[in-house]
């Protein structure tokens, strides 16, 4: 990595997150640096959101076994006619929302206020689990969308192999 490269780096001062370190590609134009996003196939900024997004995806991928084909990242979902963007969307093997996860960058506090964003995405994603992350803390919440209730779980569920 070129020693500018570095400098830009240590300058947006990425934190140590509480998520597996991984090998990441990264790329300076600009006065710009991009982190190289496995699911999106491109280059995307890095911001410290996307960063722990970044980490987050490789856990699921290359730690918990998810299947890289069913992992989205940033897509946009209408609520209420205003468009609103998920971070990272698991799907079942059957195509159905199975993992809603909101990421916020590590100097964010977790509050009910960001479990309230991700529940609303919710809404119209009905996954089983809702999981929000700022790469230190990390809280998952299985939902029993009949019941209208959730229980937390103390950690991610694996990936449904068959359902």
């Amino acid at each position: 990595m070129p020693n500018e490269l570095s400098a830009i780096l240590c300058m947006i001062q990425l934190e140590k997150l509480n998520l597996p370190e991984f090998h990441y590609r990264v790329e300076q134009k600009n006065n710009q640096v991009s982190i190289f996003c496995l699911i999106r196939k491109k280059f995307v900024v890095l911001t410290p959101e996307e960063w722990v997004r970044q980490h987050f995806i490789n856990y699921l991928i290359y730690h918990k076994k998810y299947p890289r084909a069913m992992v989205q990242v940033e897509r946009e979902i209408l609520f209420n006619n205003l468009k609103k963007r998920f971070d990272v969307v698991v799907y079942s093997p059957l195509g159905v929302p199975f993992m809603l996860t909101e990421c916020k960058s590590a100097n964010v506090k977790l509050s009910q206020n960001t479990f309230m964003q991700a529940s609303t995405y919710n809404l119209n994603l009905k996954s089983d689990y809702l999981v929000i992350t700022n790469g230190l803390k990390h809280f998952c919440c299985k939902i029993d969308h009949s019941l209208q209730k959730y229980n937390f779980e103390q950690e991610l569920p694996d990936y449904p192999r068959t359902q």
